[in-house]
Protein backbone atom coordinates (compact mmCIF):
# COMPACT_ATOMS: atom_id res chain seq x y z
CA UNK A 1 0.00 0.00 0.00
CA UNK A 2 1.32 3.75 -0.86
CA UNK A 3 2.35 5.02 2.82
CA UNK A 4 1.72 8.77 2.47
CA UNK A 5 1.22 9.40 5.79
CA UNK A 6 2.30 8.52 9.79
CA UNK A 7 2.39 9.93 12.84
CA UNK A 8 5.43 8.69 14.69
CA UNK A 9 7.19 9.85 18.43
CA UNK A 10 10.50 12.02 18.55
CA UNK A 11 12.26 12.77 21.36
CA UNK A 12 15.38 14.87 21.65
CA UNK A 13 18.45 13.75 23.98
CA UNK A 14 18.46 14.84 27.78
CA UNK A 15 20.95 17.16 28.35
CA UNK A 16 24.19 15.61 30.69
CA UNK A 17 24.00 16.46 34.23
CA UNK A 18 27.27 18.34 35.57
CA UNK A 19 29.44 16.40 38.03
CA UNK A 20 30.66 17.20 41.34
CA UNK A 21 33.91 16.41 42.57
CA UNK A 22 37.16 18.08 43.81
CA UNK A 23 40.82 18.07 43.54
CA UNK A 24 42.67 15.49 45.59
CA UNK A 25 46.26 15.22 44.42
CA UNK A 26 49.84 14.65 46.28
CA UNK A 27 51.68 17.60 47.43
CA UNK A 28 48.48 20.07 46.09
CA UNK A 29 47.26 21.67 49.33
CA UNK A 30 43.72 22.91 48.71
CA UNK A 31 43.10 21.24 45.88
CA UNK A 32 39.05 22.69 44.78
CA UNK A 33 36.51 21.76 42.64
CA UNK A 34 36.73 19.88 39.29
CA UNK A 35 33.46 18.42 38.29
CA UNK A 36 32.99 18.68 34.69
CA UNK A 37 30.30 20.22 31.98
CA UNK A 38 27.61 17.27 31.12
CA UNK A 39 27.37 17.33 27.35
CA UNK A 40 24.33 18.40 24.91
CA UNK A 41 21.71 15.80 24.40
CA UNK A 42 20.88 15.07 20.50
CA UNK A 43 19.18 16.70 18.29
CA UNK A 44 16.16 15.09 16.11
CA UNK A 45 16.66 16.62 12.53
CA UNK A 46 14.99 15.93 9.42
CA UNK A 47 16.51 15.28 6.14
CA UNK A 48 15.55 14.97 2.56
CA UNK A 49 16.72 11.88 0.70
CA UNK A 50 16.39 11.94 -2.96
CA UNK A 51 15.56 8.38 -3.37
CA UNK A 52 12.56 8.04 -1.18
CA UNK A 53 9.59 8.59 -2.76
CA UNK A 54 7.41 6.88 0.19
CA UNK A 55 7.09 7.00 3.98
CA UNK A 56 6.93 3.36 4.35
CA UNK A 57 9.94 3.37 6.76
CA UNK A 58 7.57 4.74 9.46
CA UNK A 59 4.58 2.31 8.53
CA UNK A 60 6.14 -0.20 11.76
CA UNK A 61 8.57 1.78 13.30
CA UNK A 62 7.05 4.88 15.21
CA UNK A 63 9.40 5.87 17.73
CA UNK A 64 12.85 7.71 17.58
CA UNK A 65 14.79 8.75 20.02
CA UNK A 66 17.98 10.88 20.34
CA UNK A 67 21.07 10.03 22.62
CA UNK A 68 21.23 11.68 25.91
CA UNK A 69 23.97 13.65 26.96
CA UNK A 70 26.57 12.16 29.12
CA UNK A 71 27.26 13.32 32.51
CA UNK A 72 30.68 15.44 33.57
CA UNK A 73 33.43 13.89 35.32
CA UNK A 74 35.98 14.60 37.47
CA UNK A 75 39.37 16.53 36.51
CA UNK A 76 37.05 18.88 34.84
CA UNK A 77 36.45 16.16 31.96
CA UNK A 78 33.56 17.20 29.48
CA UNK A 79 30.64 14.66 29.19
CA UNK A 80 30.09 13.12 25.28
CA UNK A 81 27.27 15.15 23.22
CA UNK A 82 24.50 12.85 22.37
CA UNK A 83 24.30 11.60 19.26
CA UNK A 84 21.86 13.09 16.69
CA UNK A 85 19.28 11.17 14.98
CA UNK A 86 18.68 11.61 11.20
CA UNK A 87 14.89 11.02 9.71
CA UNK A 88 15.68 10.54 6.30
CA UNK A 89 11.99 11.61 4.33
CA UNK A 90 11.28 11.93 0.87
CA UNK A 91 10.96 15.65 -1.02
CA UNK A 92 7.50 17.37 -0.78
CA UNK A 93 6.94 15.68 3.14
CA UNK A 94 5.05 18.10 5.75
CA UNK A 95 6.11 17.68 9.12
CA UNK A 96 3.17 18.77 11.39
CA UNK A 97 2.77 19.09 15.22
CA UNK A 98 -0.02 16.25 15.88
CA UNK A 99 -2.46 17.87 18.03
CA UNK A 100 -3.09 20.98 16.25
CA UNK A 101 -2.27 19.97 13.01
CA UNK A 102 0.09 22.43 12.87
CA UNK A 103 3.33 22.95 10.08
CA UNK A 104 6.35 22.32 12.18
CA UNK A 105 8.77 21.83 8.39
CA UNK A 106 8.22 21.33 5.22
CA UNK A 107 11.11 19.37 3.36
CA UNK A 108 10.58 20.94 0.20
CA UNK A 109 12.49 23.35 -2.28
CA UNK A 110 15.58 25.15 -0.40
CA UNK A 111 14.75 22.80 2.76
CA UNK A 112 16.96 19.95 2.68
CA UNK A 113 17.38 19.24 6.44
CA UNK A 114 16.19 20.52 9.45
CA UNK A 115 16.43 20.36 13.54
CA UNK A 116 12.93 19.71 14.48
CA UNK A 117 13.93 18.95 18.14
CA UNK A 118 16.87 20.67 19.83
CA UNK A 119 18.78 18.57 22.54
CA UNK A 120 18.86 19.86 26.14
CA UNK A 121 21.74 21.38 27.42
CA UNK A 122 24.84 19.83 29.89
CA UNK A 123 24.65 21.01 33.16
CA UNK A 124 27.63 22.67 34.41
CA UNK A 125 29.79 21.03 36.64
CA UNK A 126 30.84 22.23 40.10
CA UNK A 127 34.00 24.12 38.96
CA UNK A 128 32.26 27.18 37.95
CA UNK A 129 30.25 27.70 41.26
CA UNK A 130 32.68 28.16 43.56
CA UNK A 131 33.46 32.10 44.55
CA UNK A 132 35.19 33.85 47.13
CA UNK A 133 32.68 32.84 50.13
CA UNK A 134 31.70 29.43 48.70
CA UNK A 135 35.32 27.51 47.97
CA UNK A 136 33.83 23.94 48.06
CA UNK A 137 30.57 23.91 45.66
CA UNK A 138 28.61 20.71 46.28
CA UNK A 139 26.34 21.29 43.45
CA UNK A 140 26.43 21.03 39.96
CA UNK A 141 23.59 21.66 37.41
CA UNK A 142 21.38 19.12 36.02
CA UNK A 143 21.32 18.67 32.33
CA UNK A 144 17.96 19.95 30.80
CA UNK A 145 15.05 18.09 30.21
CA UNK A 146 14.42 16.47 26.61
CA UNK A 147 11.79 17.62 24.50
CA UNK A 148 9.12 15.03 22.58
CA UNK A 149 6.34 14.96 20.44
CA UNK A 150 4.46 13.64 18.33
CA UNK A 151 4.49 14.41 14.66
CA UNK A 152 2.49 13.46 11.37
CA UNK A 153 4.13 13.06 8.40
CA UNK A 154 1.80 13.92 5.54
CA UNK A 155 3.58 13.83 1.52
CA UNK A 156 2.49 15.99 -0.96
CA UNK A 157 3.87 14.84 -3.84
CA UNK A 158 5.65 17.90 -6.16
CA UNK A 159 4.68 18.15 -9.69
CA UNK A 160 3.82 21.38 -11.88
CA UNK A 161 0.24 19.95 -13.17
CA UNK A 162 -1.82 17.21 -11.50
CA UNK A 163 -3.98 14.96 -13.52
CA UNK A 164 -8.22 15.23 -12.10
CA UNK A 165 -11.20 13.51 -13.28
CA UNK A 166 -13.38 10.78 -12.37
CA UNK A 167 -12.43 6.99 -12.29
CA UNK A 168 -12.36 5.61 -15.54
CA UNK A 169 -12.20 8.42 -17.75
CA UNK A 170 -8.56 7.68 -19.08
CA UNK A 171 -5.85 9.42 -16.90
CA UNK A 172 -3.47 6.55 -16.70
CA UNK A 173 -3.78 5.88 -20.39
CA UNK A 174 -3.15 9.75 -20.92
CA UNK A 175 0.06 9.35 -18.21
CA UNK A 176 0.94 6.34 -19.66
CA UNK A 177 1.55 7.79 -23.58
CA UNK A 178 3.13 11.16 -22.18
CA UNK A 179 5.72 9.99 -19.45
CA UNK A 180 7.90 7.52 -18.59
CA UNK A 181 5.27 6.49 -15.65
CA UNK A 182 3.88 2.98 -16.21
CA UNK A 183 0.39 2.60 -14.06
CA UNK A 184 -1.70 0.13 -14.42
CA UNK A 185 -4.77 0.38 -16.88
CA UNK A 186 -7.48 -1.67 -16.90
CA UNK A 187 -11.60 -0.87 -17.63
CA UNK A 188 -12.99 -0.93 -14.21
CA UNK A 189 -13.26 1.66 -11.48
CA UNK A 190 -10.38 2.78 -9.09
CA UNK A 191 -7.36 1.12 -10.80
CA UNK A 192 -4.96 3.66 -9.96
CA UNK A 193 -4.59 3.21 -6.36
CA UNK A 194 -1.35 5.39 -5.81
CA UNK A 195 -0.65 8.90 -6.69
CA UNK A 196 1.65 8.05 -10.03
CA UNK A 197 4.06 10.84 -11.07
CA UNK A 198 6.13 11.12 -14.34
CA UNK A 199 8.20 13.91 -16.50
CA UNK A 200 6.65 14.90 -20.03
CA UNK A 201 9.89 15.59 -22.15
CA UNK A 202 9.07 18.57 -24.94
CA UNK A 203 11.67 18.77 -28.38
CA UNK A 204 11.02 22.95 -28.58
CA UNK A 205 9.67 23.31 -25.19
CA UNK A 206 10.62 23.31 -21.30
CA UNK A 207 9.25 19.68 -19.90
CA UNK A 208 7.37 19.38 -16.48
CA UNK A 209 6.35 17.12 -13.72
CA UNK A 210 3.31 15.54 -13.86
CA UNK A 211 1.18 13.75 -10.82
CA UNK A 212 -2.13 11.50 -11.41
CA UNK A 213 -4.22 12.03 -8.61
CA UNK A 214 -6.66 8.41 -8.58
CA UNK A 215 -9.88 8.03 -7.16
CA UNK A 216 -12.05 11.33 -7.33
CA UNK A 217 -15.75 11.00 -6.97
CA UNK A 218 -18.06 12.75 -6.07
CA UNK A 219 -18.39 13.18 -2.21
CA UNK A 220 -14.35 12.82 -2.09
CA UNK A 221 -13.97 15.89 0.10
CA UNK A 222 -16.37 14.61 2.90
CA UNK A 223 -14.37 10.99 2.93
CA UNK A 224 -16.35 9.22 -0.15
CA UNK A 225 -13.97 6.37 -2.31
CA UNK A 226 -10.55 6.95 -2.53
CA UNK A 227 -9.73 10.37 -3.45
CA UNK A 228 -9.89 12.08 0.02
CA UNK A 229 -6.51 9.98 0.73
CA UNK A 230 -4.80 11.73 -2.29
CA UNK A 231 -6.38 15.57 -2.41
CA UNK A 232 -3.59 16.53 -0.65
CA UNK A 233 -1.32 15.68 -3.59
CA UNK A 234 -2.61 18.11 -5.63
CA UNK A 235 -2.02 21.01 -3.25
CA UNK A 236 1.25 22.20 -4.84
CA UNK A 237 0.36 21.81 -8.54
CA UNK A 238 0.32 25.17 -9.96
CA UNK A 239 -2.19 23.78 -12.88
CA UNK A 240 -4.82 21.66 -13.62
CA UNK A 241 -5.31 19.08 -16.29
CA UNK A 242 -8.81 18.05 -15.90
CA UNK A 243 -9.89 14.76 -18.08
CA UNK A 244 -13.21 13.85 -18.89
CA UNK A 245 -14.63 11.25 -20.68
CA UNK A 246 -16.24 13.26 -23.49
CA UNK A 247 -17.86 9.89 -25.24
CA UNK A 248 -19.40 8.97 -22.19
CA UNK A 249 -18.83 5.46 -22.08
CA UNK A 250 -19.59 5.51 -18.93
CA UNK A 251 -23.19 6.84 -18.63
CA UNK A 252 -22.27 9.91 -17.51
CA UNK A 253 -22.45 13.72 -18.85
CA UNK A 254 -19.01 15.26 -19.22
CA UNK A 255 -20.45 18.77 -18.78
CA UNK A 256 -22.01 17.65 -15.05
CA UNK A 257 -18.38 15.68 -14.59
CA UNK A 258 -16.41 18.80 -14.39
CA UNK A 259 -18.69 20.83 -12.23
CA UNK A 260 -19.11 18.32 -10.00
CA UNK A 261 -15.18 17.44 -9.81
CA UNK A 262 -14.48 21.42 -10.02
CA UNK A 263 -16.74 21.21 -6.93
CA UNK A 264 -15.29 18.19 -4.61
CA UNK A 265 -11.61 20.54 -5.42
CA UNK A 266 -13.33 23.75 -4.44
CA UNK A 267 -14.72 21.86 -0.85
CA UNK A 268 -11.58 20.52 -0.27
CA UNK A 269 -9.25 23.76 -0.99
CA UNK A 270 -11.25 26.69 -2.45
CA UNK A 271 -7.28 28.14 -3.43
CA UNK A 272 -6.70 24.90 -5.53
CA UNK A 273 -10.59 25.12 -7.63
CA UNK A 274 -9.08 28.55 -8.53
CA UNK A 275 -5.94 27.77 -10.20
CA UNK A 276 -5.60 27.30 -13.93
CA UNK A 277 -7.35 24.10 -15.62
CA UNK A 278 -7.15 23.36 -19.03
CA UNK A 279 -9.96 20.44 -20.06
CA UNK A 280 -8.56 17.20 -22.03
CA UNK A 281 -11.73 16.01 -23.36
CA UNK A 282 -10.64 12.14 -23.85
CA UNK A 283 -12.03 9.32 -25.80
CA UNK A 284 -12.95 11.37 -29.10
CA UNK A 285 -12.49 7.99 -30.82
CA UNK A 286 -15.16 6.20 -29.14
CA UNK A 287 -17.47 9.01 -29.86
CA UNK A 288 -20.26 7.51 -32.26
CA UNK A 289 -23.33 10.03 -31.46
CA UNK A 290 -24.60 12.92 -33.40
CA UNK A 291 -24.69 15.40 -30.43
CA UNK A 292 -21.36 17.25 -30.51
CA UNK A 293 -20.13 16.67 -26.54
CA UNK A 294 -16.00 18.23 -27.08
CA UNK A 295 -18.42 21.21 -28.80
CA UNK A 296 -20.57 21.27 -25.97
CA UNK A 297 -17.79 21.55 -23.41
CA UNK A 298 -15.92 24.40 -25.80
CA UNK A 299 -19.41 26.41 -25.42
CA UNK A 300 -19.65 25.61 -21.59
CA UNK A 301 -16.53 26.37 -20.42
CA UNK A 302 -14.29 28.48 -23.02
CA UNK A 303 -16.15 31.59 -22.07
CA UNK A 304 -14.90 30.68 -18.46
CA UNK A 305 -11.49 30.65 -19.88
CA UNK A 306 -10.83 27.34 -19.58
CA UNK A 307 -9.39 25.40 -22.79
CA UNK A 308 -10.59 22.83 -23.90
CA UNK A 309 -8.58 20.10 -26.12
CA UNK A 310 -9.96 17.01 -27.82
CA UNK A 311 -7.86 14.21 -27.30
CA UNK A 312 -7.44 10.59 -27.32
CA UNK A 313 -5.55 8.52 -24.97
CA UNK A 314 -5.29 5.37 -27.04
CA UNK A 315 -4.78 6.76 -30.90
CA UNK A 316 -2.99 9.95 -29.31
CA UNK A 317 -4.64 12.45 -31.48
CA UNK A 318 -4.64 15.84 -29.83
CA UNK A 319 -2.25 15.21 -26.96
CA UNK A 320 0.72 17.00 -28.31
CA UNK A 321 -1.59 19.97 -29.03
CA UNK A 322 -2.64 20.16 -25.21
CA UNK A 323 1.08 19.08 -23.61
CA UNK A 324 2.57 22.49 -25.87
CA UNK A 325 -0.24 24.54 -24.55
CA UNK A 326 0.50 23.57 -21.25
CA UNK A 327 4.03 24.28 -20.94
CA UNK A 328 3.44 27.97 -22.39
CA UNK A 329 0.89 28.47 -19.33
CA UNK A 330 3.50 26.98 -17.35
CA UNK A 331 6.26 29.64 -18.54
CA UNK A 332 3.48 31.90 -16.97
CA UNK A 333 3.52 31.25 -13.61
CA UNK A 334 5.55 30.63 -10.66
CA UNK A 335 7.83 28.60 -11.15
CA UNK A 336 8.84 28.21 -7.41
CA UNK A 337 7.64 25.23 -5.31
CA UNK A 338 4.61 25.30 -3.44
CA UNK A 339 6.11 25.49 0.72
CA UNK A 340 4.27 25.37 3.24
CA UNK A 341 5.07 28.32 5.71
CA UNK A 342 5.99 26.90 9.29
CA UNK A 343 3.16 27.55 11.95
CA UNK A 344 4.51 25.76 14.79
CA UNK A 345 7.68 26.27 16.68
CA UNK A 346 8.53 23.82 19.13
CA UNK A 347 10.55 26.17 21.50
CA UNK A 348 8.01 28.30 21.85
CA UNK A 349 5.89 25.92 23.87
CA UNK A 350 8.38 25.69 26.71
CA UNK A 351 6.31 26.86 29.54
CA UNK A 352 8.49 29.60 31.56
CA UNK A 353 6.20 32.00 33.20
CA UNK A 354 7.10 30.96 36.91
CA UNK A 355 10.54 30.00 36.08
CA UNK A 356 12.86 33.17 37.89
CA UNK A 357 16.00 35.18 36.73
CA UNK A 358 18.32 37.75 37.49
CA UNK A 359 19.55 40.70 36.06
CA UNK A 360 22.94 41.90 37.50
CA UNK A 361 25.91 43.74 36.67
CA UNK A 362 29.28 42.74 37.02
CA UNK A 363 32.55 45.28 36.37
CA UNK A 364 31.88 45.82 32.74
CA UNK A 365 29.43 43.08 32.13
CA UNK A 366 25.51 42.65 32.53
CA UNK A 367 24.71 39.56 33.68
CA UNK A 368 21.48 37.25 33.12
CA UNK A 369 20.98 33.81 34.72
CA UNK A 370 18.38 31.63 36.27
CA UNK A 371 15.97 28.83 35.27
CA UNK A 372 14.39 30.97 32.57
CA UNK A 373 16.85 31.98 30.76
CA UNK A 374 18.52 28.42 30.90
CA UNK A 375 15.87 26.59 29.39
CA UNK A 376 14.94 29.28 26.63
CA UNK A 377 18.42 29.10 25.78
CA UNK A 378 18.89 25.10 26.09
CA UNK A 379 15.80 24.56 23.26
CA UNK A 380 16.09 27.71 21.33
CA UNK A 381 18.30 26.93 17.75
CA UNK A 382 20.27 30.50 17.48
CA UNK A 383 22.34 29.64 14.41
CA UNK A 384 18.66 29.77 12.40
CA UNK A 385 17.00 33.40 11.94
CA UNK A 386 13.77 32.35 12.99
CA UNK A 387 15.47 30.97 16.60
CA UNK A 388 17.15 34.15 16.68
CA UNK A 389 14.22 36.33 16.05
CA UNK A 390 12.12 34.23 18.94
CA UNK A 391 15.13 34.62 21.22
CA UNK A 392 15.13 38.52 20.71
CA UNK A 393 10.40 38.36 21.29
CA UNK A 394 11.95 36.28 24.36
CA UNK A 395 14.39 39.26 25.87
CA UNK A 396 11.41 42.05 25.10
CA UNK A 397 8.11 40.21 26.16
CA UNK A 398 9.66 38.68 29.31
CA UNK A 399 10.60 42.22 30.43
CA UNK A 400 14.64 41.11 30.56
CA UNK A 401 15.71 44.40 28.26
CA UNK A 402 13.21 46.67 30.15
CA UNK A 403 15.53 45.74 33.14
CA UNK A 404 18.81 45.93 31.83
CA UNK A 405 17.61 49.66 30.77
CA UNK A 406 17.07 50.34 33.99
CA UNK A 407 20.46 49.11 35.11
CA UNK A 408 22.01 51.52 32.69
CA UNK A 409 22.85 49.31 29.62
CA UNK A 410 24.59 51.52 26.99
CA UNK A 411 25.06 50.99 23.24
CA UNK A 412 27.56 48.77 22.43
CA UNK A 413 28.11 46.95 26.69
CA UNK A 414 28.11 43.58 26.57
CA UNK A 415 25.57 41.14 27.96
CA UNK A 416 26.57 37.58 29.10
CA UNK A 417 23.73 34.70 29.37
CA UNK A 418 25.58 31.22 30.46
CA UNK A 419 27.84 30.48 27.65
CA UNK A 420 27.27 33.25 25.47
CA UNK A 421 28.12 37.16 24.86
CA UNK A 422 26.06 39.39 23.28
CA UNK A 423 26.64 43.34 22.36
CA UNK A 424 23.51 45.27 23.84
CA UNK A 425 21.94 47.64 20.68
CA UNK A 426 18.61 49.07 20.36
Amino acid sequence: MFADRARIFIRAGKGGDGHVSFRREKYVANGGPDGGDGGRGGDVIFEVDEGLNTLQDYRHKRKFTARDGEQGGKRRCHGADGEDIVLKVPEGTVIKESESGKVIADMSGDNRRQIILKGGKGGLGNQHFATATMQVPKYAQPGQPAKELYVDLELKVIADVGLVGFPNVGKSTFLSRVTNAQPKIANYHFTTLNPNLGVVDLQDANGFVIADIPGLIEGASEGVGLGHQFLRHIERTKLMIHVVDAAGTEGRDPVDDIYKINNELKAYNADIANRPQVIAANKIDAIFTEDDPVQRLKDEFEPQGVKVFPISGVTGQGIKELLYYVSNELQHLDQETIVFEQEYFPEEEIPMNDLPYTVEKEDDMYVVEGPKIEKMLGYTNLDSERGFAFFQKFLKDSGILEQLEEAGIQEGDTVRMYGLQFDYYK
